[in-house]
C-alpha cells in the first residue's frame, strides 16, 4: 500500500479538471539579502498539498488511489484519509502579494511590492514563485506627541518615557507603532483610568518628497463615550469597597477572609490597576477549591470610586480517584494500581491534603536459584500544600505578593524481590513558583530527606555477589547497605515553545559531615562519619537539559535536544546512591538500547543479572535529531538520529572501559537511528519507537562496532513503547 502511495505521481492530476493545475510547490524570493524569502512563507495564502517528513505527498497520493465511484466504500475511505488536489487559484496568488506587500511596508519597506511568476510542468503541476521588491526602508525622522488631556499628559510626563523602537533614527516598524500605543495603555490602565483603551491613541506620517524618514506624530484623544458625545478629559478612578460573594451552586465561600484578601491585590483606597485585577484573577486561579472567579466593578454616581465586588465558585473539596496501570521494566510485565484521597481545603486556606497507596506485581524472568520469582511493591504518600510562601521573618506585603507554594511531602515504599527487601522512607519540605510570564518555573528542595533501609537479602545474591571475595562488587554492596540521603536543591524550567531548558542543581550531606566534623563524629569501618550509625550519602550532582524546535511548515518540525548530567561523590561517599546514579538508552535517550542498556563508555555487561547495577555512571551525554511529520487523522511520524553514553568519574574495576577520558570519550558515544510513530489524543500521547544502533562503542567486532554497515535485526534492534514525547 506504501509502495503505491510512493509511486503513484503520475496518477495525482487525476482529479485535476481541465484547464486548472495542480500546485506542486511555492517559493519566496526577495531582491535584497536582508530579507529573507523562507520567512514570508506563511503570509503565502495558498501552499501546495502537504508532506510527510517535507519530502513525500502521501496523503495526495492516498486520495489519487481513490476511485471516481463514491458509491464504494474504499473510494470513500481513501479520499478522507487523503487530502484532495491543491488547485491553483490566481485570485488567492494576488491576495498572497497584496499581503507580502503590506508585510514589508510593517518593516518599514513603505514601497515594497509582490508579483508572482509560474513554471509549469508535466502532470498539469505548477510550481509559483513570489518575488519580493522591498525598494529603500524607512526610518523614523522625528516623534512628537500630541497629548490633548492634561490630566493624561502630567501623569504621562511623571512616569516617563522608557526605550522605545519608535526612537529617531530607528528603521519604522508598524508593529513598534502598536507597542507604542500599548505602552501608554497599559500606563494609562495601571494608574486608574479604568475606560481608556488604546483605540483613543492614533498615529499621523509624513514624508517628504526624495527622503526615507518618516516624521511621527502620536495623537492622544480626550474621552468620548460614543461618537454623537462631547469629548472630556478622561475621568482616573481609584477603589472603593471590595467585597466578596458566593457564586454557583453554593450559598458561601469555603475560604477564610483572611485568605481571600491575600490573594486579592485590589486595594481600596489605591488606584485601578488592571496588572492588580489580572493577578487576582491568577491567584484565585491558582486555588483548586476555587472554579473560576468573576470580578466586577461598579462606579459610584457623580464620583471617581470604584467599587469592587469578587465572586467565588468553588469546587468540591474531597474527591477519590482509582488508576490502574500497566507495568513493563525491561521486559518483565506486571500491573499496578493506586488509590488516591484529595482534600482541596483541609484547612479553609485552599490548602491541599492528599494519601496515595500504591500497589505493583510483576513476573520476574531469567533468574535462578531463587525461592520467588515475583516482584511486589506497596507505597504510602501523603502530601500537604500550601498555595503560599511559609517563611518566617518575610513581611506580609512580601508573602501576599509572592506566587509561591510550599509543600510537605512525606512517604513510605516497600520494595520485596526475590534477591533482596528495600524499604525508603523519605521526607520533604519544597517550594515551587512561577514568574509573572509564566514561561519559567522554579523549585527549591529546602529539606529531602531519605532513608533507605535493607532488612533482607537473599542468601544466594549475597554468597554470589556481596560476600564472595573473588566477585565481589563494591557498587553492588554500596547499594545494599542502609543509607541516609539528605538532600537540597535547585531547578528552573524554560518554555517558550520554541526553546526549552531545564536545570537541576542538588547536594547531599555537607550538613552533616559539617556537624560531624566540628563535633568530632566517629568514623565507621569504611572511613564514613555515620548518623544513627548509618553512613550518609555526599555528592553534589548537576543536570542540563536543552531542546529547540526549527519549525519547517505547518506540518513538519525538525527538533534538537541536548542533555548533560555530572554526579560527583566525595567525603562520606565514593560511589552515588543507586537512585543518583545515570543510566542510558530506552524511550527518552539513545534508542537503539534498551533500557540500562548501554555504557558505561565502552563497558559491555557479562552478568545479565547484576549488569543494570553495573551499567551506570557519573556522566550522561544525550543527542537527539528528531524530524517530527503529521501523518493523517491524529496519527504523526517521526525519523530520529540519537547519540550519548554514560560515563564514571572514577575507575572502578567492576566496570572497566568505562571511565570518562578526555582524550578518549568522544570515540565511546554511541549511536542510532529509527522510526517512530505517535497517536496524538490531546491530552495524552502514545509513543512507538524502533530503534537501530548505528555504532557500539561496547564491541567484540568491526561489525558490531558499526552496525550501521552491518545491520544484525536480532542484535541491533530496540523497540520502545512510552507516553508523551521523549523531550
Amino acid at each position: 500500500m506504501l509502495a503505491a502511495v510512493v509511486t503513484c505521481g503520475c496518477s495525482t492530476s487525476k482529479f485535476v479538471p481541465e484547464g486548472c493545475w495542480l500546485l506542486d510547490d511555492i517559493a519566496v524570493k526577495s531582491d535584497i539579502e536582508e530579507l529573507d524569502g523562507g520567512d514570508f512563507e506563511p503570509y503565502v495564502r495558498q501552499k501546495g498539498n502537504s508532506k510527510w517528513f517535507s519530502l513525500f505527498k502521501i496523503p495526495l497520493g492516498t486520495y489519487s488511489l481513490a476511485g471516481r465511484d463514491t458509491t464504494k466504500w474504499i473510494n470513500r475511505k481513501l479520499r478522507d484519509i487523503g487530502e484532495m488536489p491543491v488547485l491553483f487559484d490566481s485570485v488567492q496568488a494576488q491576495q498572497s502579494c497584496a499581503d507580502l506587500a503590506e508585510v514589508m511596508h510593517g518593516m518599514g519597506y513603505v514601497r515594497g511590492t509582490a508579483d508572482y511568476e509560474l513554471k509549469f510542468g508535466k502532470g498539469k503541476k505548477v510550481d509559483v514563485t513570489y518575488r519580493l521588491h522591498p525598494g529603500p526602508r524607512y526610518r523614523v525622522g522625528s516623534l512628537v506627541y500630541d497629548i490633548q488631556d492634561p490630566g493624561v499628559r502630567s501623569l504621562l510626563k511623571e512616569v516617563g518615557k522608557p526605550a522605545s523602537g519608535l526612537s529617531t533614527g530607528r528603521f519604522f516598524s508598524v508593529g513598534e507603532l502598536d507597542n507604542e500605543r500599548k505602552r501608554i495603555t497599559d500606563i494609562l490602565n495601571n494608574n486608574g483610568y479604568y475606560y481608556f483603551h488604546k483605540d483613543f491613541i492614533l498615529f499621523s506620517a509624513d514624508t517628504a518628497r526624495g527622503s526615507t524618514d518618516i516624521d511621527l506624530t502620536l495623537h492622544l484623544r480626550k474621552y468620548r463615550g460614543s461618537s454623537d458625545a462631547d469629548e472630556t478629559e478622561h475621568q482616573r478612578y481609584k477603589i472603593g469597597n471590595v467585597a466578596y460573594h458566593a457564586s454557583g451552586d453554593t450559598d458561601r465561600i469555603p475560604l477564610r477572609k483572611s485568605v481571600l484578601e491575600e490573594n486579592t491585590l485590589i486595594e481600596p483606597g489605591k488606584w485601578f490597576n488592571a496588572e492588580n485585577l489580572q493577578k487576582t484573577y491568577n491567584r484565585f486561579g491558582r486555588l483548586q477549591i476555587v472554579k473560576y472567579t468573576n470580578i466586577k466593578f461598579t462606579e459610584r454616581p457623580d464620583s471617581n470610586v470604584l467599587d469592587c465586588d469578587i465572586g467565588i465558585s468553588s469546587n468540591k473539596i474531597n474527591s477519590i480517584s482509582f488508576q490502574p496501570e500497566g507495568t513493563n521494566t525491561a521486559g518483565d510485565l506486571g500491573a499496578a494500581a493506586s488509590l488516591t484521597y484529595e482534600n482541596r481545603n483541609v484547612f479553609r486556606g485552599a490548602e491541599r491534603f492528599s494519601v496515595k497507596l500504591r500497589g505493583a506485581f510483576e513476573a520476574i524472568t531469567g533468574l535462578e536459584g531463587y525461592q520467588n520469582q515475583d516482584y511486589e511493591e506497596y507505597s504510602l504518600e501523603s502530601r500537604l500544600v500550601f498555595p503560599r510562601l511559609l517563611v518566617p521573618f518575610l513581611s506580609k506585603d512580601f508573602r501576599r505578593r509572592s506566587t509561591a507554594v510550599s509543600e510537605l511531602s512525606v512517604s513510605y515504599n516497600m520494595q520485596n524481590r526475590p534477591e533482596f527487601h528495600r524499604r525508603v522512607f523519605t521526607a520533604a519540605w519544597r517550594y515551587r513558583w512561577n514568574d509573572v510570564s509564566g514561561k519559567r518555573s522554579y523549585k527549591l528542595d529546602l529539606l529531602d530527606l531519605n532513608y533507605i533501609y535493607m532488612p533482607w537479602i537473599s542468601a544466594t545474591f549475597k554468597e554470589e555477589y556481596l560476600d564472595d571475595v573473588s566477585n565481589r562488587n563494591s557498587i553492588l554492596r554500596y547499594n545494599y547497605e542502609d543509607m541516609f540521603i539528605t538532600k537540597l536543591g535547585f531547578g528552573m524550567t524554560y518554555n517558550n515553545g520554541v526553546d526549552a531548558f531545564k536545570m537541576n542543581v542538588e547536594t547531599s550531606g555537607n550538613v552533616l559531615s559539617g556537624f560531624s566534623r566540628l563535633l568530632g563524629g566517629k568514623r565507621n569501618g569504611d572511613g564514613q562519619y555515620t548518623l544513627f550509625k548509618i553512613a550518609f550519602a555526599q555528592y553534589v550532582k548537576g543536570d542540563f537539559d536543552y531542546t529547540h524546535m526549527f519549525r519547517i511548515d505547518r506540518n513538519n518540525s525538525l527538533v534538537f535536544h541536548c542533555g548533560l548530567g555530572v554526579a560527583y561523590p566525595y567525603g562520606n561517599s565514593k560511589i552515588l546512591p543507586f537512585e543518583k546514579r545515570y543510566f542510558s538508552g530506552g524511550a527518552n535517550s539513545v534508542r537503539g538500547w534498551s533500557v540500562r542498556g548501554l555504557g558505561p563508555g565502552k563497558f559491555k555487561g557479562s552478568d545479565g543479572t547484576i549488569d543494570f547495577i553495573n551499567q551506570t555512571g557519573d556522566l550522561k551525554l544525550d543527542l537527539n535529531l528528531e524530524l517530527r511529520s503529521f501523518l493523517f487523522w491524529k496519527i504523526y511520524g517521526a525519523v530520529f538520529v540519537d547519540a550519548g553514553n554514560i560515563w564514571t568519574l572514577r575507575a572502578y574495576d567492576e566496570q572497566p572501559g568505562g571511565q570518562f577520558k578526555l582524550d578518549e570519550f568522544y570515540k565511546q558515544i554511541a549511536v542510532a537511528y529509527g522510526l517512530g510513530i505517535r497517536f496524538n489524543f490531546d491530552f495524552f500521547i502514545l509513543r512507538f519507537d524502533f530503534g537501530m544502533k548505528a555504532i557500539n562503542p561496547a564491541y567484540d567486532s568491526a561489525k558490531q562496532h558499526y552496525a550501521i554497515f552491518h545491520p544484525d535485526f536480532s542484535r541491533d534492534f530496540a523497540f520502545h513503547f512510552a507516553v508523551g514525547l521523549p523531550f
